[in-house]
């Protein structure tokens, strides 16, 4: 268990942001969570160049979520390249989302945001403040 300096565990988030209205739709559904305290998103491209910090990152996350766009899974296959086995898994075509023709609008990001929040609980250490920027780039939390 990777414990960060305030004692909570680190749950990452990893998103794919393909080009296609689902990488787009993957990657707001991401932000959203992060920013409402359901984890912290990454960056999955620095995991996919090897750089050091991210992979160390991952490999001690105590949670790693991907939330793909398509079956494609860009996203879990970068962290199963590195030898980590997502948590969790979601892909958005999975989720009644079509591939080139679901429109990207609030509605539907927050429909899928809410489907993936009943399988994942917030992080303990922000379930009393889930407001603000939870965002933390490559570090753990954001404290």
């Amino acid at each position: 268990m990777n414990k960060c300096c305030c004692n909570a565990k680190s749950k990452l988030i990893y998103s794919c942001s393909g080009a296609a209205n689902t990488g787009e739709m993957a990657d707001q559904i991401s932000r959203k969570l992060a920013k409402e305290g359901y984890g912290n998103m990454t960056c999955l491209a620095s995991v996919g160049a090897h750089i050091s910090g991210f992979v160390e990152s991952a490999k001690r996350a105590d949670e790693n979520i991907t939330i793909d766009g398509c079956s494609v899974a860009c996203a879990k296959k970068i962290l199963e390249h590195i030898g980590v086995t997502p948590t969790k898994s979601y892909t958005l075509t999975e989720m009644g989302v079509e591939k080139g023709k679901t429109p990207s609008n609030e509605e539907i990001i927050s429909k899928i945001s809410n489907k993936i929040k009943k399988d994942l609980p917030l992080k303990a250490d922000q379930e009393n403040n889930a407001e603000g920027d939870k965002n933390s780039g490559c570090s753990c939390c954001s404290c």
